[in-house]
């Protein structure tokens, strides 16, 4: 009696669920979909960057017992000379890495033609990118280098004397972004050769007709159908200039006098250098690089959204 009692309350169980992914199977079935790759995001990013920001208020050498400190690490950062310098670099990158989205976009539109040889100059132009940043690092260092340096002979050739670019805390950063800017004008360029590819024929064949030519074409008709190429572009080129670590590493290593720094190498360098150790004081600076990164992130994604609503 009690097993025949139990069998169909069971039996009755299992239909219900049955019919439950059945009557939710549309809604259901993204997130079963998405759930690895959510699990997947939410232990290698969200988490580690919530253990940084609350590693930030400890002082801690990566083997020992961490102490609290509060807000000490960040009170100190106001105070820190180096942690300055490092942030007027960064946003030195920042302004100037930008550059890498109009000049990508004005080698795509001379890449995006049918002529003869124009597979030769894609390639040739597309190898920066696919060649690794501490090459590109090593041959800028080269082609600084005082003596032998193709970019040093041609200084001392024009004014009688040459700059040791890498040397000179005038005018290390803007050597080393220049350095980084080569690959990245690439990066740009792929993406809006990729945009290119989806821009409507029959949109501009329209404006031809209307007589819209050269300026105003491009302002009007390409331009806002390569949005979405152009904020990839944009949020990638601002991670590219907020994360510059291995150029400077590679070709400075943070020198003269520490006058290359930026945040990511100053960050290294008070977290796992020998000379520091402080994971603490190193994860409060990762938590300022991350808060910058977000503003102009966030910034942008409002931006873009406001602009497709207002379509």
């Amino acid at each position: 009696m009690t097993g025949s009692a139990t069998t169909p309350a069971i039996a009755g169980t299992h239909s219900d669920n049955r019919g439950i992914w059945k009557r939710n199977q549309r809604a259901l079935a993204p997130w079963v979909f998405l759930a690895p790759g959510i699990f997947m995001f939410a232990l290698y990013v969200i988490y580690p960057i919530i253990a940084s920001m609350w590693l930030s208020f400890y002082d801690w050498d990566g083997l020992g017992t961490r102490t609290w400190l509060g807000m000490q690490n960040y009170v100190e950062l106001l105070d820190d000379d180096a942690f300055y310098t490092s942030l007027y670099n960064n946003i030195i990158w920042l302004v100037l890495y930008m550059l890498a989205v109009p000049a990508g976009l004005f080698i795509a539109l001379f890449l995006n033609q049918t002529v003869t040889g124009i597979r030769i100059y894609k390639s040739l132009f597309f190898f920066p990118f696919v060649i690794s940043q501490v090459v590109v690092g090593l041959i800028f260092a080269w082609f600084y280098a005082p003596n032998f340096g193709l970019f040093y002979n041609l200084i001392e050739w024009i004014t009688g004397t040459g700059v040791a670019v890498l040397a000179d805390d005038r005018f290390v950063t803007y050597g080393i972004i220049a350095a980084g800017l080569w690959p990245q004008i690439a990066y740009c360029m792929i993406l809006y050769l990729t945009g290119l590819n989806n821009v409507a024929p029959d949109q501009v064949e329209a404006a031809r007709l209307d007589g819209a030519k050269g300026f105003k074409m491009l302002w009007h008709v390409i331009l806002p159908q390569l949005r979405p190429a152009t904020f990839i572009a944009i949020v990638v080129t601002v991670i590219g200039a907020l994360r510059s670590f291995d150029l400077v590493s590679i070709m400075t290593d943070g020198g003269p006098y520490g006058s290359s720094r930026v945040l990511s190498f100053y960050m290294y360098e008070q977290a796992l250098s020998e000379y520091g150790f402080r994971m603490g004081y190193g994860a409060a600076i990762a938590v300022v690089l991350f808060a910058i990164m977000m503003i102009f992130i966030s910034f942008f994604i409002w931006k873009m959204v406001r602009d497709e609503r207002g379509m």
